[in-house]
């Protein structure tokens, strides 16, 4: 019966499959080097009643695939994740994708191509349509730098507060002896709330801090001095 289902689904993407021709729309997506050791597989979900999205690699583009990743919220609308950790640039992905009903398919193969858009004298740009979600480096949880808002304008995450691939706001400070505080703001610039005199250097804050996802915009202070004025995106979780 299983099978009948993923046949029948398989050619129903064939014959009315036309809105999911689109480029990169699922179960199509894109695998791009933009150098440094960093894939980019991005993808647009157009499915209403998607489950599950994993993304698998292998040396072989028909077996031994691993999956590296399953995304916390598949039903994102465009979505994307950074492999640093492939042995070559030359590896093979696909996504295992799964609907209601235990339904699933999985997308044909791909290599990544070299994205020819990447300057060494410039910041790296992830070309895969208006990203307005940050795409998570998968070392160490972190966005990395995203296209986002009008077009051209560039994002480069903060080192210091940023969205955690957990959901949570993640503050990383300077190991040193200075006072440090932070203030969050809506994108009205309406102060929300102020950490002063902070004295972990390392830690989280809950995301029910915060009334909505969507993003947000931070100001730190370092002995009183503005060190830094920056943005992070909460996924929409809650």
């Amino acid at each position: 019966m299983m099978r009948k289902l993923i046949l029948l689904f398989f050619l129903a993407l064939t014959v009315v499959g036309k809105p999911l021709s689109a480029q990169d729309t699922l179960p199509k997506f894109s695998v791009k080097n933009i150098g440094n050791n960093r894939i980019v597989i991005g993808w647009v979900n157009k499915f209403e009643n998607i489950r599950q999205i994993s993304i698998q690699r292998s040396f072989d583009s028909l077996k031994n695939y691993k999956t590296i990743l399953s995304v916390a919220d598949p039903s994102t609308p465009e979505n994307g994740y950074v492999d640093t950790k492939a042995n070559n640039d030359r590896m093979f992905y696909r996504l295992y994708i799964m609907l209601d009903k235990g339904v699933f398919l999985f997308s044909d193969p791909k290599r990544p191509v070299l994205d020819t858009l990447i300057r060494k004298d410039k910041p790296t740009r992830l070309q895969n349509g208006n990203f307005t979600i940050p795409v998570f480096d998968s070392a160490n949880g972190r966005p990395v730098i995203s296209n986002n808002g009008p077009k051209g304008e560039i994002w480069v995450p903060s080192k210091h507060v940023y969205t955690y691939k957990d959901g949570y706001i993640r503050i990383s400070l300077p190991d040193n002896d200075k006072k440090y505080s932070i203030k969050f703001f809506n994108t009205d610039n309406d102060l929300l709330f102020e950490l002063k005199d902070i004295k972990e250097r390392n830690f989280k804050i809950d995301k029910s801090n915060f009334y909505k996802s969507g993003w947000f915009r931070f100001e730190m202070y370092e002995n009183g001095d503005l060190k830094e004025k920056n943005k992070f995106y909460l996924p929409k979780e809650f």
